[in-house]
């Protein structure tokens, strides 16, 4: 390991993502007023995060499942 370690954005994505949410539009609330961002671009970093080995070192069991997610995802298109 070269030191490299996540950025707190980063870090909070993945917390988030840990979280369960109830209820339509709970997620995209705490995205837009914990993390100060659109859905459309946590999404975006969430998705090229799933694909940084610092996330899967951080944080094996959540990078892991999402990634399930998104395959599952993909395969029904």
């Amino acid at each position: 390991m070269d030191g490299e370690q996540l950025g707190r954005r980063e870090q909070d994505i993945l917390a988030l993502e840990r979280r369960g949410f109830v209820g339509p539009g709970a997620k995209e609330r705490a995205i837009r007023e914990e993390l100060g961002l659109v859905p459309v671009r946590y999404y975006q970093l969430l998705n090229a995060l799933l694909d940084d080995r610092r996330a899967l070192e951080c944080d094996p069991v959540t990078v892991n499942r999402l990634r399930r997610v998104r395959e599952a995802r993909r395969g029904e298109r």
